[in-house]
């Protein structure tokens, strides 16, 4: 967004000289990556991590997360899933660095309910697209773009001004760049795109402090309105998406049938029923596929977590 690169004129001399001596090391491990090539940048990716992330602290995290996901599993299953989806996480992580080679032309992704893109498509009557950390979740705002379907896709920008530069470019590769920035900003931008008749993309599996108190796997949790508030205000539909992984880099993403939100007049119980409905999905989706899901993060507030 304009002004982001300002930020590096703002620090002292030490912080920029260490910006970009780790913007150099970012871009060489991007080379690094995408000379490798895409089937064995993510298998190497998978490997590091499966072999890495389990000594780190956030494997604890990850236990936990399943502990509070799937009570009645047996302990050595949720043991083999937290392995499977270290595996899973660096794969991702590596094919983020080329993701201009995993496009739907690319022939290595299965859109199930296409014909519902062409129909925002054409229909030229902007949604709000939900959906969370699934597999490559990078796979989604690709698709929909590929799709012809002009999409504002949130966006937070990383502390390294540098970095975040690279990251922005890399994504324009494959053709994302209508950015808003989460926060404040952000939403005015979003309101704006979609009285300009452009669709937004929404990621709603991460932790919030504030928001309606829904329920997630049993445990409350707060999560974001945005999506809510945005399809009531402009009178359209949240459109869920997700992606699973296949073998051989390869994914099956599915256009799902869109949530119609009710309009009651009572605007709080609306959007909450919204929120609810979001929050639902991600809620199936990790269930039929819980290997996909990001579970490195903690999505419960700390009282869920103070039980465990």
């Amino acid at each position: 967004m304009p002004g982001k690169d300002d930020k590096a004129d703002t620090v002292g001399l030490g912080q920029d000289v260490a910006w970009r001596l780790q913007a150099a090391a970012f871009a060489t491990l991007i080379a690094g990556l995408r000379a490798l090539g895409l089937e064995r940048a993510s298998a190497l990716g998978g490997r590091l991590l499966r072999t890495f992330g389990p000594m780190t602290s956030v494997h604890r995290t990850v236990l936990r997360n399943l502990t509070l996901a799937f009570p009645d599993m047996d302990p050595v299953e949720r043991a083999r899933l937290a392995m499977a989806q270290w595996e899973q996480t660096g794969r991702t992580f590596a094919e983020l660095t080329m993701m201009d080679r995993l496009t739907p032309a690319s022939g290595r992704i299965e859109i199930v309910g296409a014909e519902r893109l062409e129909a925002i498509r054409n229909e030229k009557r902007p949604v709000v697209f939900v959906s969370g950390h699934f597999a490559n979740f990078e796979l989604m705002p690709a698709v929909i773009l590929a799709a012809g379907i002009p999409c504002q896709i949130t966006y937070r920008a990383t502390n390294n001004p540098y970095v975040d530069r690279q990251i922005r470019a890399n994504r324009a590769r494959y053709g994302v760049k209508l950015f808003a920035p989460k926060g404040g900003d952000g939403a005015r931008e979003l309101l704006a795109g979609m009285q300009r008749g452009e669709s937004v993309a929404l990621m709603n599996d991460q932790k919030f402090s504030e928001g309606p108190e829904v329920t997630f796997f049993g445990h409350p949790v707060n999560a974001a309105p945005g999506p809510s508030r945005l399809a009531l205000r402009f009178g359209t539909v949240l459109q869920p998406m997700s992606v699973t992984r296949l073998p051989g880099v390869r994914f099956r993403l599915t256009v799902h049938e869109p949530i119609e939100l009710e309009s009651t007049g009572d605007r709080s119980a609306d959007i909450a029923r919204g929120v609810q409905a979001v929050t639902t999905f991600v809620e199936e989706r990790v269930r039929e596929h819980p290997v996909d899901w990001f579970w490195v993060h903690k999505r419960w507030p700390k009282p869920v977590y103070s039980g465990r």
